[in-house]
């Protein structure tokens, strides 16, 4: 699936689940070494608890993050 992010400096998220489990997933732009972490951090771990633990983080002064962008693609997966 890809998801296109809103108020990131990533532009898009590329995930692949399979049976509710986060197998990978690929921010374009952004901070790479970050994301690369997060990416390795969520891979193997359910969509729900990915979800539970990173909706909600911000960036700074901005109302969202690459992490929280990534928690509302995965809800639209679940949707």
């Amino acid at each position: 699936m890809k998801y296109m992010t809103k108020g990131t400096c990533s532009t898009e998220i590329d995930i692949e689940v399979a049976d509710g489990v986060i197998q990978s997933v690929s921010f374009t732009r952004g901070c790479n070494g970050n994301l690369q972490g997060i990416s390795a951090l969520v891979k193997g771990m359910k969509v729900e608890d990915a979800i539970a633990r990173l909706k909600g983080i911000k960036c700074g002064a901005k109302d969202t993050s690459c992490p929280d962008q990534l928690a509302r693609a995965l809800e639209s997966l679940e949707a």
